[in-house]
């Protein structure tokens, strides 16, 4: 897919249902960074164990980009453009988010607002 083509919904129901990991809705900050470029800060809003999905509001990132990523203060994490859509990318993270990292991320960061 050249990244002038946008990705369908059947696309993206087709990824949820060939997901190796399980995905969860989060609500949390994070950052990421292109090489040396400026971090941009995104709302992160679904999260697995190997990537996440967040809103970029520049919406300049295409599919294959590499970057890296910080949710909240985790990080950096290597990760890789799989797709965008409407200013909604989907990464996926070079190594899977170690467990219980993974469990900090998604119980503790993810219920801080609700305090």
């Amino acid at each position: 897919m050249n990244s002038q083509q946008k990705i369908t919904q059947h696309q993206l129901d087709v990824l949820d249902e060939t997901r190796c990991t399980p995905r969860f809705d989060i609500s949390v900050q994070g950052r990421y960074r292109t090489g040396n470029g400026l971090a941009r800060h995104v709302p992160i809003f679904e999260i697995s164990e190997t990537g996440c999905r967040f809103y970029d509001r520049f919406g300049r990132l295409t599919a294959g980009t590499d970057i890296t990523i910080k949710i909240e203060t985790i990080g950096p994490i290597v990760a890789t453009v799989r797709w965008s859509k409407d200013h909604i990318v989907g990464v996926q993270f070079e190594r899977p988010i170690y467990g219980p990292v993974f469990e900090f991320i998604r119980n503790k960061l993810a219920h801080e607002d609700e305090d």
